[in-house]
């Protein structure tokens, strides 16, 4: 399906504005602070939209969606649902702890608490899935996504010329103006995925018919599932789930640094609770969709023999939204995908300039010097992934599992060595960067010899006798939410004994930036309580 000039107009226009806007707010930039943190003066609604742009991304739309469509149907809504829950728990209790301080990156978090060492090796880790992985599946998954709705699937120019597209506008407004031309661009652009999503699902009701969806589809309408799932299983509600959502949403920079940028804490807590209320609409303009393409267009999907889920939510829009609305769908999704993309280039940059150059290499450098830094990273940054991009749709699983997996390495280790020292007053110094590399060994060893993965096999395959002695029928596979639940236990047994053997003879005294308004707003915890009441709802119904 070709582009038609309205389409081409409404893209333009869209964009044109967006980048104007943005660059105009982010015209006056001089210093750090301003650059990588929009002068520290964000309102509860630009961080809020602008946490919900940065979320949503062809992650979603092509790997959540398509999760959706496959095996796991409504339960994937847990992934947002929970993340709701989250939330909440990040504003009333991880942002306080990050404001008071006045740290520009969470790694700098680290080396107030433990050592620079921990704040090293956290921002390596952070920096290399954020270059390697996540940037790389973001401009891929976008490339895929207009491939499928206005090129040929097997032309492979047509998904080059899409990463290139989502490549070059993310990069205009986020090398010149940083974190608030960013958060701006998010005003339009997380308002328009809400919009956008939404008359996405309404046209597929209408097609469908609302009774005749829920019934053809009752099976996948159910967010617990068996424990032997190998996507979702219930036990990994339990614990599994919690550990990426608490560590995506309260210690990931490039969903965090808006937060850090607000101009008090209450503005920077209702823009939490605001994403937080936004969380719950998600599954719905995203998941049913998926669905729905199942339904419609299923024989579409199948590629080779093989049904190929992905495609199902670009495929919706390809085959069942007229040109004058597709247009604004395209754009829209195009804005999450540029969205995610300008957020992951900017902390990156925020990452590699602050914790990385500025404290191990050039620790003199002027406020010039380092918006200097942050712009030539960011784009050498977006050329890497660009390039990397191009190999990810050999990965042999689904975009969503691909960039989960790689989260597994990093984010039990960081949430524990977090949590432990948030609570554990006399942990000893070194137990951070212990955290951190035992977080890798030990998901390396249970990657390789439990994830079932075919390309693992000949290795898992030493085990078999030790699991058939067991009686096991062979080496068990286990889920990756299940798998991270181990890693962080496995870290934080790790930082109990160092507190056992060595603890600090007292707690340490974190930094305090007197200055900030730290007032508290008793409508947070109301908020906030309406939340995870309504997110239990939810769950009851679709239980």
């Amino acid at each position: 399906m070709g582009l038609s000039t309205l389409d081409i107009s409404v893209f333009v226009v869209f964009f044109g504005i967006v980048i104007s806007v943005s660059m105009f707010k982010s015209r006056r930039e001089k210093t750090g602070e301003d650059f990588f943190l929009a002068s520290r003066g964000l309102f509860w609604p630009l961080i809020g939209l602008s946490l919900i742009a940065a979320n949503i991304s062809t992650e979603h739309f092509v790997g959540m969606a398509g999760q959706g469509a496959g095996i796991a149907g409504m339960a994937i809504a847990s992934y947002e649902w929970m993340a709701a829950i989250t939330l909440v728990v990040v504003a009333l209790y991880f942002l306080p702890k990050f404001l008071r301080t006045g740290i520009f990156t969470i790694p700098q978090y680290l080396e107030y608490r433990y050592d620079v060492s921990a704040r090293a090796f956290m921002a390596i880790l952070t920096l290399f899935t954020y270059v390697l992985v996540t940037i790389s599946t973001v401009i891929y998954s976008g490339g895929l996504t207009l491939q499928t709705i206005f090129g040929d699937l097997n032309n492979v120019n047509h998904l080059i010329y899409g990463i290139v597209v989502i490549a070059v506008i993310a990069s205009i407004y986020t090398v010149w103006g940083g974190l608030k031309a960013v958060a701006w661009a998010d005003l339009f652009l997380g308002s328009a995925l809400l919009i956008g999503g939404a008359i996405t699902m309404v046209i597929g009701f209408k097609t469908i018919g609302v009774r005749q969806f829920f019934e053809a589809n009752s099976d996948k309408m159910h967010v617990v599932l068996p424990k032997n799932h190998p996507v979702l299983p219930w036990t990994a509600l339990v614990i599994g789930l919690w550990i990426p959502n608490f560590y995506y949403w309260g210690l990931n920079q490039y969903i965090c640094q808006r937060t850090l940028a607000a101009k008090t804490l209450r503005q920077g807590q209702l823009g939490v609770i605001f994403a937080a209320g936004l969380k719950l609409l998600i599954p719905f303009i995203i998941i049913l969709p998926g669905i729905m393409a199942l339904q419609l267009y299923k024989h579409d999907m199948i590629v080779n023999g093989e049904l190929k889920t992905d495609a199902a939510y670009p495929l919706l829009i390809k085959e069942l939204i007229g040109p004058g609305m597709r247009a604004f769908i395209f754009a829209a999704i195009s804005g999450a995908v540029i969205s995610s993309l300008a957020s992951m280039l900017n902390s990156a940059s925020t990452i590699f300039t602050l914790d990385l150059v500025k404290r191990h290499f050039y620790k003199d450098a002027s406020e010039k010097t380092l918006i200097a830094i942050g712009r030539v990273s960011t784009l050498v940054f977006v050329a890497i992934g660009g390039v990397i991009a191009f190999f990810v749709k050999d990965f042999p699983t689904g975009i969503f599992t691909f960039i989960q997996e790689f989260q597994g390495f990093i984010s039990p280790g960081i949430l524990a060595a977090f949590l432990f020292g948030f609570i554990v007053k006399r942990a000893p110094r070194k137990a951070g960067i212990a955290a951190l590399i035992s977080s890798v060994i030990v998901y390396s060893l249970l990657l390789v010899f439990f994830s079932g993965y075919k390309v693992f096999n000949p290795i898992s395959f030493y085990l078999e006798p030790l699991f058939r002695g067991m009686g096991f029928e062979g080496v068990p596979r286990i889920a990756f939410l299940n798998r991270i639940a181990i890693n962080f236990v496995a870290a934080l047994i790790v930082m109990g004994v160092m507190r056992i053997v060595s603890p600090l003879p007292e707690p340490i005294k974190m930094p305090v930036r007197e200055e900030f308004d730290m007032r508290p707003t008793p409508s947070v915890l109301w908020l906030g309580l309406c939340v995870v009441a309504i997110t239990l709802t939810l769950y009851i119904i679709f239980w």
